[in-house]
């Protein structure tokens, strides 16, 4: 996909849209040159610091699945996806309808392409909805009329915060935001958060990626560490096994390595 003329309508191709950019990461197609030169450049500043962003997004995506399942097979029926991103392979609904059928989903983003995208393919689903809004205001998400069709917050929902934190760049707003979500939840809720993590090699590849980010959609690209990301969770019980890299989370043979790069994940039980 490239060129401006085969941009939907409100699709800006000069600008490298983090949404577009995750979906190359993950081998999707719907990006433009201008998304895969910025992504690949993250990719090489990846490989720098020691780990591939590429592997890092699919463990994420892994993380997110089991995670979604974990909590349909728990009880929980209500999903709302901040930041959603760009469908792909085993999104939320898909995952949690087909451990819950009578589960609902809503999905908000403000990428119009992500809107566009999910629209489309949402469209038949009467179990799915897709909302143009932003993270950063939390208010204009929870009364969205969208969010209010489908959503009951008198009840469990699980609210999914995954890899999007890391485009608030200030701590205290970030955690403002988990939090104006978690007071409107009902006991029996849950937090699901993903962050980027440096690990302990910190360096001049991670100063790279951040300037590819200030270029992007976002204009900023934040990374936390252990208790920066634990502190978005602040509030909640964390379910088994904690706060720890996505890839070994509930996953038995794969050991949690705080030392490399990666994406750290838990969920979070609201009391």
């Amino acid at each position: 996909m490239s060129g401006p003329e085969q941009a939907p309508a409100g699709v800006d191709t000069t600008v490298p849209s983090v949404a577009r950019m995750y979906d190359y990461y993950l081998s999707g197609k719907d990006n433009y040159q201008v998304d895969r030169d910025a992504a690949e450049r993250v990719i090489a500043a990846s490989r720098e610091s020691g780990t591939d962003i590429r592997v890092a997004a699919r463990d994420n995506r892994g993380f997110l699945g089991r995670a979604v399942r974990a909590l349909a097979e728990a009880g929980v029926r209500q999903f709302l996806d901040i930041g959603a991103g760009l469908p792909t392979q085993e999104n939320v609904h898909q995952v949690a309808l087909r451990h819950a059928p009578d589960s609902r989903v809503v999905y908000v983003d403000n990428d119009p392409m992500v809107l566009v995208h999910a629209r489309a393919l949402l469209a038949d689903n009467p179990a799915t909805a897709v909302v143009d809004g932003d993270l950063r205001d939390p208010a204009s998400i929870l009364e969205h009329p969208g969010v209010a069709a489908r959503i009951d917050f008198t009840e469990p929902v699980a609210v999914v915060f995954c890899a999007v934190l890391q485009f608030v760049p200030d701590d205290a707003e970030a955690a403002a935001i988990v939090g104006a979500f978690r007071e409107r939840c009902a006991a029996g809720s849950h937090l699901v958060v993903s962050h980027p993590f440096p690990g302990e090699r910190p360096g001049e590849a991670f100063d790279e990626i951040g300037d590819v980010y200030t270029t992007t959609s976002s204009r900023s690209f934040t990374l936390r560490g252990r208790a920066a990301v634990g502190r978005l969770l602040a509030g909640t019980e964390l379910l088994e096994p904690g706060l720890v890299p996505v890839q070994s989370w509930r996953q038995d043979d794969v050991l949690p390595d705080f030392t490399v790069p990666s994406y750290l994940g838990g969920v979070g039980r609201v009391g």
